[in-house]
């Protein structure tokens, strides 16, 4: 097991050397002088001589590569560097988001999960009855709305008309409400369509009817040996939702206006702030990544017949 995650550990650091070179290139080439917006936004008159000198003091009167090499150095020592806005740290900034997105995230990924898995049941086992096809069609226009849409009638439904909670989200349970339940509504849809694929798969397997004709009771099969064997499908899903929360809530985030990664990022893209967006992508990259790790190393745990490739 060592040895695998060893190995695993060496392509996931080849990843994020790639993601922070393509991240680090694509600030490089976007338009405009980095110096020129950093001085705007502090409020500092451009001139010659002053531009000239910011350049210097950024580093960005060198080749690209050098840029580059200093950038990754300073990364592997824990510095992302500093906001061209406001002068304060990258890393600082991060971590006072980290857990606000980590909150919703995991929130609403319990949410969708304590709603769709039951539900996933029992479309598996009322499979093509009323019930089946109309959970099927709310789970297929759920996955199909886009978050900002229903973050708006989410809105307009329960604070507006309702006046039920905030509009503005609050630092508290409330105010977290709103956007996890934005965030859970499209991924019950998607759970719960997967779900009750791996669960109908399972349930047509020869154990279960094997076990059937012995008698065992079919409440001892469903949730001993198909949610058992079902349960690496359901990881995977799980786990590429966990990296995604982490990335994707941007839209989210900045409806509601909730102070995670997701504002933090379209501030940043905003303001034309590259250090704090080239350290969001890399801290959503390697959230991704280990996430991933984790996973793969849950399959081992849950099923021995998983190998190392």
């Amino acid at each position: 097991m060592l040895k695998y995650i060893a190995k695993r550990l060496l392509h996931l650091a080849g990843i994020l050397v790639a993601v922070s070179f393509l991240t680090f290139l694509l600030m490089y080439l976007a338009p405009g002088d980095a110096a020129v917006k950093k001085l705007n936004a502090q409020g500092i008159a451009v001139s010659a001589e002053v531009l000239e000198k910011t350049r210097a003091d950024m580093g960005l009167d060198r080749p690209f590569l050098v840029q580059y090499g200093d950038w990754a150095f300073r990364v592997l020592h824990g510095d992302l560097g500093a906001s061209y806005k406001d002068g304060m740290s990258v890393a600082g900034k991060l971590g006072k988001a980290v857990g606000y997105t980590a909150v919703l995230a995991l929130g609403s990924l319990a949410l969708a999960l304590l709603v769709s898995l039951p539900l996933a049941l029992l479309t598996a086992l009322k499979k093509d009855s009323l019930p089946d096809y109309l959970l099927r069609f709310l789970s297929f226009v759920a996955n199909s709305l886009p978050n900002f849409l229903i973050s708006v009638l989410l809105m307009y439904f329960l604070c507006v008309k309702a006046k039920l909670l905030p509009v503005v989200a609050e630092k508290n349970l409330k105010g977290l409400l709103l956007p996890a339940a934005a965030l859970a509504i499209p991924m019950m849809g998607r759970f719960l369509r997967q779900f009750r694929a791996e669960i109908l798969e399972q349930l047509g397997k020869d154990y279960v009817s094997a076990a059937r004709a012995r008698g065992v009771k079919a409440r001892y099969i469903l949730f001993r040996n198909v949610l058992h064997n079902a349960s690496i499908s359901i990881l995977t899903i799980v786990g590429l939702s966990v990296g995604t929360l982490f990335g994707g809530s941007v839209v989210i985030e900045t409806v509601f206006r909730w102070p995670g990664l997701g504002k933090l990022a379209m501030d940043a893209i905003t303001n034309r702030d590259y250090p704090v967006l080239q350290g969001f992508v890399l801290f959503s990259a390697a959230v991704y990544v280990l996430v991933n790790l984790l996973t793969d190393i849950a399959y081992h745990r849950i099923d021995p017949r998983v190998r190392q490739e």
